[in-house]
This record gives C-alpha cells, structure tokens and sequence, in this order.
C-alpha cells in the first residue's frame, strides 16, 4: 500500500511495527506477527463521565492533551450496542430526576455475544426509590430491544437489578469458550483482537509437556484456553472478583485439569522458592511438588514483572509474555535475554485509534 492510499489507521499501526521493530532489534527477536483490528466498534467497554449542564445531561471525555472537556454523543470505538444504549439511557435519565440526581459516571460493558451491563455512578446513597427508578428504566430499555442488565453504585454501595456481570462467548479454533465477564474487573476490551491472542497462545504452546503455570490470570481467559494444551495448569490472581469468574468460567467450559488460586506474583514466587507457606495452596489442594512446570504465561500489569518474579520465571524452559507496555516489556527481556531466546513475536492492535501497543513474546531456553 503506497503512502496516499494508507488510512489513518493504517498510518498509526504502521508506526507500532516500526516503533516494536526498533525498540527490540537489540534482542534480535524474529520477524514481528501482525494482528490488525477494526478501526471502529471493537472496544467492548466504554466509561463516560456526565456533565450536567442546567436541564441538559450528558457524556463527557477528556481530551489528553489539553485535559479540557467535550461532549460525547457517538463512541465510533465501542461496540454498537454500546453506541445503541447510548442515546437511549441519556434521553431517559436526563429526564429523570430519581436517576440523574448526582450521577457521574456510566460504565457499558458489552459482548459479541449480544449481552450489556450499564453501571450508573452515583455522589449519593442509592436507596429503594432509585431502585425502582432503575427498574422502571431497565424494563424500558429492554422494550426497545436492548439486551441490558443495570447496576448502581456510589460510596461503599453496589446495587445490581439482576447481576454484576455478563457473558462472553469468545471462538478459539473450533472451541467456543464461556468466559463470566465481572463488572469492575479486568477483561479484554477488544473482544475480537483477544480471540487472536487466544489463538496464538495456544499455538505457541501446541505439542507442551509437563504443567503449565500462569501469574496474573484474571478471570482464566488465557489459562482455560491453553488447559487442553498441558497436563495440568496452575492459575494464580490477587482480584478476590477474578478469581471467583475464574472459578466459575473453569467449571462452565468443564475444563478439569486446571485450579486456581488466590496468590500475587510475589507470593507465587515465594512460594516456588519454598521461602514461605501459603495455607491458600494447602486449602485449595495444591502442592506444587508434583507439578512439573515447563512453561509459564505472564500478562502483567503496565508496570511489567518486578525483578524477582522476572528471575523466578527465568527458570521456566518457555515463557509466554502478554505485555500492555512495550517498554517494561523491553525491560523485563533484558533480564531475561542471557538465559532465553525470543522465538516469537507479536503485536496485537486491541486499541486502533491509539498509541497504545500490545504485544506478546514467546521465549525459550537457550
């Protein structure tokens, strides 16, 4: 594609693969596996603050640079159902006084799968009258067509009409896996692009022996796809919400080589050192000396694995590293590099639009 035919879109990936392309040359990775998105309608979650202007209601974002306001009446970004709910939820609430009343924020959570949860936040008490209001404004909703579940919250308060999360139906080769999607929790916004990333994790860890652990596993959105890939999988979170949709996604996709356990990556290391007991390992029946770890799966905050944990894994034969910031990335490899070699490499563009980059590395003992 020459230069004058290239969207904006295009320009912008473009600008990743050089900007990946550079940064890690040093560490010789082989060539970068590129995974496009949509430019439009792939985020499956949006969050909005409200303006109240006079009679008028509205959603607000902030620009980045400037930090000042404007008005939000279409997120071409988010999924359409979001962009359906939109317009319909604000011309409701904005005339609704039970409703608007000290509102501040709205958060959609939606799926491919046709499911929505709207979270209304609130600088008050939620009371009965609210709730009322609320199921008034659901039942409404629902009439017109719009699959949608609500929840209210405000300070030390969460008060949900049916449920606090929805269900996601993701396909990975000819598996459709079942993920609980928790209100509140961590999950891949960009439902689409997470199917690739499922797709390559699991290709890259096709023919495993031995166990497989994961550190920071959210709700088991990679773990429960890469279970059929190894004898057994060790799953570990801090999120006490994660890990109960993770328990609850490992039963409802019947996978039964995989537990999960409360535990960060710090405890986690610990624990392999055998430094300190975890009667969390011991409740849930877990003694890691009869598992057999050869490959370990990180996807780790913005801040990337702390140097313990990055020495900890070094003694995994194969590491799957799902990174959200090139840059501790690029750190967490150069540790990593004397011992393991980059054998793939990857850039996900779960935010088109943006400068934000996602990547995953597989590396292998050298």
């Amino acid at each position: 594609m020459n230069e004058s035919s290239q969207t904006p879109e295009d320009a912008q990936l473009a600008n990743k693969v050089a900007r990946l392309g550079e940064q890690f040359r040093p560490l010789e990775p082989p060539p970068l596996e590129v995974f496009p998105s949509p430019a439009t309608h792939h985020r499956m979650r949006a969050e909005f603050r409200v303006w109240h202007d006079g009679d008028d209601l509205y959603y607000i974002m902030f620009d980045r640079g400037t930090k000042e306001h404007y008005r939000v009446d279409a997120f071409p970004s988010a999924s359409r159902l979001i962009n359906a709910a939109m317009p319909a939820l604000m011309d409701r609430v904005r005339v609704d006084q039970e409703l608007r009343r000290r509102l501040f924020q709205v958060d959609f959570l939606s799926t491919l799968s046709g499911e929505l949860l709207i979270t209304l936040l609130y600088h008050r008490k939620l009371d009965e009258a609210w709730m009322t209001a609320a199921s008034a404004l659901r039942t409404t909703l629902r009439a017109e067509g719009l699959p949608v579940d609500l929840l209210g919250r405000a300070r030390k308060t969460k008060l949900a009409m049916e449920r606090d999360y929805v269900v996601e139906q993701l396909q990975v080769g000819e598996r459709s896996l079942t993920y609980m999607q928790v209100e509140n929790s961590f999950t891949q916004p960009n439902a689409r692009m997470a199917q690739h990333m499922l797709a390559w994790t699991v290709d890259c860890t096709r023919d495993s022996t031995g166990d497989l652990l994961e550190l920071y596993c959210g709700n088991g959105h990679f773990s429960i796809a890469l279970a059929p890939n190894f004898r057994r999988v060790l799953a570990t979170e801090l999120s006490k919400g994660s890990v109960r949709a993770a328990h609850h996604n490992i039963a409802a996709n019947g996978v039964d080589n995989m537990k999960i356990v409360r535990l960060s990556a710090a405890e986690v290391t610990e624990a392999i050192r055998g430094t300190r007991p975890f009667r969390r390992l011991r409740h849930a029946n877990v003694n890691l000396e009869t598992y057999d770890f050869g490959t370990v799966l990180v996807d780790p905050p913005r801040a990337g694995m702390d140097e313990d944990t990055c020495e900890m894994v070094r003694q995994f034969d194969r590491i799957v590293y799902i990174s959200c910031n090139p840059d501790t990335l690029r750190q967490n490899l150069e540790q990593l590099h004397s011992t393991h070699q980059v054998m793939r490499f990857a850039l996900f563009d779960q935010f088109p639009n943006t400068t934000h980059i996602e990547s995953g590395v597989l590396l292998q003992r050298r």
